[in-house]
């Protein structure tokens, strides 16, 4: 590959919006390296693109993250693009309803996963004036209804997003945060499910009240998500920072009832 290449780090990059968008990223010439927790969708992700490195890991945890940024320092000695991708739905209940468990799980997925990888970024960001893209949620810019825990730490992304795009604008480097609506794909599938044994209605009912949040009426799809991303972190997109810019079809208000 073109030593001018680009490095790019894709955390939960071997399956869905992460894998479209670390595809995205080959496809323009850039040099990519995904981390993920699933060793099956590592084996597989690397019979469809060789090109693509990856560390198995959980970037959950401190010391994985660690080996994740000693192998991309091996491999290439430098970062361009960091894609905070790694995310969970966590429970779907009232939160009196909520576990401790569940929901300190689904705050260190979700937002501490995003401190582990960004700080050690952030160093090889500045020597390359590179690019942050941090997935959040349509969720974090309205909340919704029993899903506290992924609200709480997808409002708190949108916060960081803002609050690292002034720490880092001297140093060149462009943060932004992107809020998706309702991904087609096995994840709103659970999601939807969850919520309608939480409620006590019919899939069909939870399902029908999604669509009718937004204005376009549909679900998003994650190669869209993937093209944003590509395009904030190109120079069309250089004066673009410290936004959540949402992916939604027009959503406004996650409270819809069946």
């Amino acid at each position: 590959m073109s030593k001018q290449a680009r490095t790019v780090l894709v955390t939960a990059g071997a399956s869905g919006i992460g894998w479209h968008t670390a595809k995205g990223f080959l496809a323009q010439g850039a040099q990519v390296h995904i981390c993920d927790n699933s060793a099956a969708a590592i084996a597989a992700m690397a019979k469809e693109e060789p090109d693509i490195t990856a560390t198995l890991a959980d970037a959950a945890s401190v010391s994985e993250v660690n080996r994740v940024f000693e192998e991309i320092k091996n491999l290439y000695g430098g970062l361009d693009v960091l894609v905070n991708n790694v995310g969970i739905s966590g429970p779907t209940a009232a939160m009196e309803d909520i576990e401790v468990e569940a929901w300190n799980q689904t705050i260190n997925v979700n937002l501490n996963s995003l401190f582990y990888v960004t700080r050690l970024a952030i160093p090889l960001l500045k020597r390359s004036s590179g690019q942050i893209v941090n997935m959040a949620s349509n969720a974090g810019l309205y909340g919704c209804p029993l899903r506290s825990p992924y609200v709480a730490a997808k409002w708190a992304m949108i916060g960081l997003t803002k609050t690292l795009a002034m720490e880092l604008g001297d140093h060149g480097i462009r943060v932004n945060a992107v809020c998706p609506g309702s991904v087609a794909g096995p994840r709103i599938d659970r999601v939807i499910e969850n919520d309608a044994i939480s409620r006590g209605v019919s899939e069909a009912e939870i399902r029908a009240a999604y669509l009718t949040q937004s204005s376009m009426g549909d679900f998003i799809n994650a190669e869209d998500i993937a093209q944003t991303i590509l395009f904030l972190c190109s120079d069309s997109a250089k004066h673009i920072s410290g936004q959540a810019i949402p992916i939604d079809g027009h959503t406004e208000s996650l409270s819809t009832r069946p």
